[in-house]
């Protein structure tokens, strides 16, 4: 039997082979066009005889389809990338065609409309409203002679997406620099320094090979003293999948189609741009009160920023010799600064966050907060480093597991994220049990030590937790509105984005740590330094992020023409947000696949937008307590258990007891 077309349980890891992908993915389109037909043959539209099949037919398909996509992103091989590219055109086209098909929008209205629609559940009824939106968004009320092209744009939106995110793993992957004489490399922690070492020598060579990888890249540019490698690796970070490199890895022209054909789609659909659009199923109104909210979160950072680079600048002329600060000195300079200034190094930290006590801890707080129990399950993986777990409520029952792919790998894509394998639904008598996949991208065990993480390694792993949280601990039985299904995407970080407060309690670092050698618990007073290092250049942070966002959200607003590349856009949003200019060959947009390939498009804004909400949320366990098991009752009722079954705003409302304030978030990041 094709392991893709079984769905009595988890994905089987084992057994999928890239010659299993078309066959399914063909098998499950034939059925669910032939039941589409039926279903709008059929006579008065009902929950159970319309949606009903609907969502039973679309959720095989996603099952099916969900562990190709996640091993393209994970265990990126040839073979899989070209039955994935094969068949993605196909899935996009049959989500685009439902949702430009008219008689199936009209069937949607017919029950709304119904008698049986006002008794319907406040979840289902708020399903059948999110459904009517998405068909006037996805084209269904467009013209007949116009459907073709727009079925065209999401098509080639598809292919465009993926091959930009092909395109920066390739070039991240060809890219690595072999160090022969170890005092080049003066500076670099020694896991760092044996890792490289062990890079080598799989390659058959001897010396140290550094990659643009995160656990490699990131600390070079941070810990190493030579000037000339820290230069010379950040080039090629940040020139990656341009026109510096070899020219069929460039993104440049993906970029440019990708924005063009998103303004096409927008204009066909009456939206003046693609951010209008965007913005259409998100909690704010409009582009402009995003424009305002970032310029006004801008003006109150600008001046922390300022005093934070002109405070590295001084250091790094006085102590370091460095006249003239350029983008490869930042983090090194930033670093020594933080060290001078706190008395402690993140080298220093990261030896009492070995991934032994950090689950185990991140595992006790969740159980503190909402009674709940993680161990160890069982599960076929992908990969040998793959853990999987089980959480249990107070009473021992299964009420959801996850996955957990902790390190970086050569075929798996950079960053972290969360995605769903399974979501919980009523299926008859029984519930179907959410399972979640957690991605990240740290350093690998070396020898016999246990894998150690950064403080923000940590705030990672407790966001993309956050996440899987929201997705897991859902109470809805819908799967349409269930875990994170119909969240407005910029309310879907408020609970990512909540888990990373605790990361800076003692009660919960206490049993997160323990030094990798000596055993002992984190000193209380280097967790009083690192809190009072907390604030430490957030001004630069918070512009950076925001300099992003204006470039996302303007981008997709029409600013870029033809006198006016998506380069020229950022290098103009930076002449007026950015207190420091990176040198002209930054090519970011050409890596910045959160809006090119990730679903973030004229939506970067939601990390600042939601961490309004997040911040002022953790306020009331600051006001309660932060280990309040009442209070996380609360959040779990009112947050993480209506999934998206009622409005992001009405459920932390619900929670907070008002409307959010930006307050707690500016006092959060220093800036009262």
């Amino acid at each position: 039997m094709n392991p893709l077309l079984d769905f009595t349980g988890l994905p089987h890891y084992c057994d999928i082979k890239a010659t299993d992908v078309t066959p399914a993915i063909d098998k499950l389109l034939q059925e669910n066009l032939e039941l589409t037909a039926r279903l709008l043959a059929a006579d008065q539209p009902t929950w159970l005889t319309f949606i009903q099949p609907m969502e039973d037919a679309n959720e095989k398909l996603s099952r099916a389809w969900g562990p190709v996509s996640h091993l393209n992103s994970v265990m990126n091989s040839p073979e899989l990338r070209e039955v994935y590219n094969d068949n993605l055109p196909k899935i996009t086209q049959y989500y685009a065609s439902l949702a430009q098909n008219l008689a199936l929008f009209n069937k949607f209205r017919e029950l709304g409309q119904s008698q049986e629609y006002s008794i319907l559940s406040a979840a289902r009824k708020k399903i059948v409203e999110n459904e009517l939106r998405d068909f006037r968004l996805g084209g269904a009320e467009l013209a007949v002679e116009d459907k073709p092209r727009f079925l065209e744009i999401q098509e080639q939106l598809a292919q465009l997406s993926a091959k930009f995110e092909e395109n920066l793993l390739d070039a991240t992957n060809a890219y690595s620099l072999i160090v022969d004489n170890v005092a080049e490399l003066s500076g670099l922690p020694e896991d760092v320094l044996l890792t490289a070492w062990e890079a080598a020598k799989r390659d058959e060579r001897t010396g140290w090979k550094l990659t643009l990888h995160a656990p490699s890249y990131l600390p070079v540019m941070q810990y190493a003293d030579n000037r000339s490698l820290r230069e010379k690796m950040y080039r090629a970070y940040v020139t990656r999948a341009s026109e510096f490199g070899p020219s069929e890895l460039d993104n440049t022209s993906l970029i440019a189609d990708i924005v063009r054909l998103r303004h096409e789609a927008a204009l066909m659909l009456g939206f003046a741009d693609y951010a209008e659009l965007s913005l259409a199923s998100k909690m704010a109104e409009s582009p402009q009160q995003v424009d305002q909210f970032l310029q006004e979160l801008a003006q109150r950072a600008r001046p922390y920023a300022e005093r934070d680079m002109q405070e590295l600048r001084d250091f790094a002329q006085t102590e370091l010799g460095l006249a003239d600060l350029q983008a490869w000195d930042i983090s090194y300079a930033s670093e020594k600064l933080r060290v001078a200034r706190y008395d402690f190094s993140d080298q220093e930290v990261k030896q009492y966050f070995p991934e032994s006590q950090v689950l185990p801890g991140m595992f006790k707080l969740i159980h503190t907060l909402y009674g709940l129990t993680v161990r160890l399950g069982k599960a076929e993986v992908w990969h040998k480093d793959v853990k999987f777990y089980d959480m249990l409520d107070d009473s021992g029952k299964l009420i959801g597991q996850f996955y957990l792919d902790l390190y970086a790998r050569e075929h798996k894509r950079g960053g972290a994220w969360m995605d769903d394998a399974l979501t919980r639904r009523r299926k008859g008598d029984a519930i179907q049990t959410p399972v979640a996949y957690l991605t990240c991208n740290f350093s690998a065990p070396v020898g016999d030590k246990p894998a150690l993480f950064t403080h923000d390694d940590v705030i990672t792993l407790f966001h993309e937790f956050g996440h899987g949280l929201h997705h897991l601990l859902t109470q809805i039985e819908d799967l349409g509105v269930s875990g994170i299904n119909g969240v407005e995407w910029d309310a879907v970080e408020l609970p990512s984005q909540f888990m990373e407060n605790f990361c800076w309690e003692w009660d919960v670092l206490t049993h997160l740590t323990q030094h990798v050698d000596n055993k002992g618990s984190l000193p209380r007073i280097l967790f009083d330094k690192m809190v009072a290092a907390k604030h430490f250049q957030s001004g630069l942070q918070t512009l950076r992020q925001i300099e992003f966002s204006l470039f996302d959200l303007r981008l997709h607003s029409g600013a870029v023409s033809g006198t006016c590349s998506a380069l020229q856009l950022l290098q103009d949003i930076r002449k007026h947000v950015a207190v420091f200019l990176p040198p002209n060959y930054n090519r970011f947009p050409n890596n910045f696949s959160h809006i090119f390939a990730g679903g973030y498009a004229a939506g970067y804004y939601s990390y600042k937008w939601a961490e309004v909400l997040s911040a002022d949320a953790y306020s009331l366990f600051e006001d309660n307590g932060v280990l309040s098991s009442e209070i996380g009752i609360k959040f779990w009722q009112e947050i993480l258990a209506v999934g998206g079954s009622r409005p992001a705003l009405e459920s932390f409302v619900a929670f907070r007891g008002r409307a959010p304030s930006m307050d707690a978030l500016l006092r959060h990041n220093g800036m009262t």
